[in-house]
């Protein structure tokens, strides 16, 4: 096999951005159930969420029951998503009959010797953050290099040889609101970090218009449910689903990934009041968040929680529906406050 030293930086710049209107229009509990016994990890982590990784998924629905939905990834796995909508949220990412990634949020969940809540100087203690990861697969080498920003709200921990956990904290409390457990292979196909690497990267996936379709509606479901979690985390009303809005965020997503550009208003001039009232959608007021070329919906969920302006819009107490659009990489969110 040829081989080659390469560095670069194979994420797309994430952008996210936020706008918020005030256009006057005449005005459960997931139940945590014990793992199997089998453990990959040393005895330093006993949280039920590390041993996960390597299961089987008729082994998660004999202990978890079956799924919310089962989500395709642009990636090649699955997601088995359980959530209660409310208090917790978890994702288990399922490929060649494995559980290779794990990613969960809300409350109760178990990540022993961290836990959601907690500060970023416990959870620094009980991890390193370095700014280089190393993953070694055969011949080839990959190290994942982190820049300040990185460290702060997503520093990568090295688990073991082949696993790795992302921690994203809400730069704003300075508390763990999420983590992943990823596996090295995963790891690079996301490639959420700068990457020097010795040897070849995975190939990225030749996904059809109708598995694209599947992967997108899978996305705008993530988000919606995650941004309820969070919601109910900080004592804010929960969002109800709205079709009209998610259309309207939906081709905004698309307008902008086939027209190459990123911001709240199209080429032609037109806002989001304009959108809104192009398919007769009637509110007190409406705000949008919209972010590109993340990899998945939880890394754009953590970058709009950790932007002041979409946070506002994330935990606004007067909005009422949510819809939510997104085109491949491209993602939207449509707020709206509508009469009870």
């Amino acid at each position: 096999m040829f081989y080659f030293l390469g560095k670069a930086e194979v994420t797309p710049k994430q952008a996210v951005e936020n706008i918020s209107h005030l256009f006057t229009e005449k005005k459960s509990d997931i139940k945590q159930k014990k793992v199997p016994e089998k453990k990959l990890l040393s005895s330093k982590y006993t949280g039920d969420l590390y041993q996960w990784l390597g299961k089987t998924p008729e082994e998660l629905q004999k202990h978890l029951g079956n799924p919310e939905r089962k989500d395709l990834s642009a990636y090649g796995y699955t997601w088995w998503v359980y959530t209660d909508q409310k208090q917790q949220y978890i994702q288990f990412g399922v490929d060649d009959n494995k559980i290779t990634s794990v990613f969960a949020m809300g409350k109760s969940v178990s990540a022993e010797p961290v836990k959601i809540g907690q500060s970023y100087n416990e959870v620094k203690h009980a991890f390193s953050f370095p700014k280089e990861v190393t993953y070694d697969k055969g011949l080839a080498s990959y190290q994942f290099l982190l820049k300040n920003e990185d460290v702060n709200a997503r520093p990568l921990v090295k688990l073991s040889d082949n696993l790795f956990m992302q921690c994203y904290f809400d730069t704003f409390t300075k508390k763990l609101s999420a983590i992943r457990i990823i596996d090295g292979d995963t790891l690079l196909k996301h490639r959420p970090y700068e990457l020097k690497y010795r040897g070849s990267l995975p190939k990225t996936e030749k996904l059809t218009d109708a598995e694209w379709k599947k992967i997108e509606k899978g996305m705008e479901q993530q988000i919606f449910d995650m941004t309820n979690v969070v919601r109910n985390s900080f004592n804010k009303p929960s969002l109800k689903w709205d079709d009209s809005v998610s259309e309207v965020a939906y081709l905004h997503s698309k307008d902008m990934a086939e027209n190459n550009y990123f911001s709240h208003y199209g080429l032609d001039g037109t806002g989001l009041k304009e959108r809104l009232a192009a398919k007769k959608v009637f509110y007190f007021a409406a705000g949008e968040n919209i972010a590109a070329q993340y990899p998945d919906a939880p890394a754009a969920m953590h970058g709009w929680l950790n932007s002041k302006g979409h946070r506002e819009a994330l935990l606004n107490k007067d909005y009422t529906n949510l819809g939510v659009g997104v085109y491949k990489f491209y993602y939207t969110q449509n707020f709206l406050a509508k009469p009870m």
